[in-house]
């Protein structure tokens, strides 16, 4: 029996990337059974371009996060397959397809996501750093996955109801919708602890169209990534060893915090320059795959480019931790 596929994108002023999503969902063959857009609470009318599309549109009256939005969308879905999409990405036409087929063919599987592709559509070195990085982490991580991610990613429709959803607390916007949360990430680890198994395909992949500054940069990865992570995993209790918080990268931090100590203790006089040349190599050998893989795709020059900013990354996930550890110790935290 031919499996369904629900399409289901949440939009907050999603501009003309917007458009693009959608008339690259319009040319995938075969089709989706439906695509379901969720207008959360827009400002710049960018959803009206969905009603030149077949799609089903919910519109809120103001933001209420992607959580809440998929979850309606959801709500209103016919198919027995959910696939997630992000409205500032674009699908090869073969995305119908390579979902329904992998579900059809692998039954025990409960839930699927993706990656961002290896050619991000802006062009400036923090857009193209920030969306290969991603696209290696999920390259390179485990096929049978610790959790879920709605940039492009699909669940069957009766686990997703059997599991409530998303977890809608996980994000709470003041003044706009969250522009990055992990209500994906504590259902994929709900799922787990259910019982479901989740599969990491690396060759469903998504063009990130999304340009990205160092402002946008620090801000999503430490507000509303890097301190509800920490949260959620506090709250679990213990860690996974994959993706972002394997055991490569929390050894990363601990090097970076490290190196950290050495240049503060130079100016008074500690004999710390030997130490942190070691600590240095350290950081290098320990992500050399990473490297060698910037360095493939984007030359010698790109890949020195990206070492600074992988360190300060490690620095400033170390310190979200920190912090987000002494808020959930006093009771603070969400």
């Amino acid at each position: 029996m031919a499996r369904t596929v629900s399409v289901v994108i949440p939009v907050h002023n999603g501009g003309e990337s917007f458009g693009k999503c959608l008339r690259s969902l319009a040319a995938a063959r075969p089709p989706a059974d439906e695509i379901i857009v969720v207008a959360d609470g827009e400002s710049d009318g960018s959803w009206r371009l969905a009603r030149d599309f077949p799609a089903v549109i919910i519109e809120l009256p103001e933001p209420s996060g992607p959580g809440r939005a998929r979850n309606l969308g959801c709500a209103k879905a016919r198919g027995d397959i959910l696939l997630f999409i992000d409205a500032d990405v674009t699908v090869p036409p073969d995305i119908v397809a390579r979902v329904r087929d992998y579900f059809t063919n692998h039954p025990a599987v409960s839930a699927v996501m993706g990656s961002y592709d290896d050619a991000p559509a802006e062009t400036n070195f923090l857009s193209q750093y920030k969306n290969l990085f991603h696209h290696y982490t999920h390259q390179t991580g485990k096929r049978n996955a610790s959790t879920f991610w709605t940039g492009c990613g699909a669940i069957r429709a009766g686990v997703f109801r059997e599991m409530h959803g998303f977890a809608e607390e996980r994000c709470r916007p003041s003044g706009g919708a969250c522009p990055g949360t992990i209500e994906d990430v504590e259902l994929g680890y709900r799922l787990k602890e259910a019982g479901h198994e989740i599969h990491l395909l690396r060759e469903l992949q998504v063009k990130h169209l999304k340009h990205w500054d160092w402002r946008s940069l620090l801000k999503t990865d430490f507000f509303y990534r890097a301190l509800p992570w920490t949260e959620l995993l506090l709250a679990r209790g213990r860690m996974v060893n994959d993706l972002n918080i394997d055991r490569r990268s929390r050894f990363s931090v601990l090097l970076v915090f490290a190196l950290l100590f050495c240049a503060l203790a130079l100016p008074f006089g500690l004999p710390t320059a030997g130490p942190a040349g070691i600590l240095m190599i350290g950081l290098i050998v320990s992500n050399w795959g990473c490297y060698r893989f910037f360095y493939r795709k984007r030359g010698l020059g790109f890949t020195l480019m990206v070492i600074p900013w992988h360190w300060l990354y490690f620095f400033y996930s170390g310190l979200a931790f920190l912090y987000g550890s002494i808020l959930f110790r006093l009771g603070k935290g969400r």
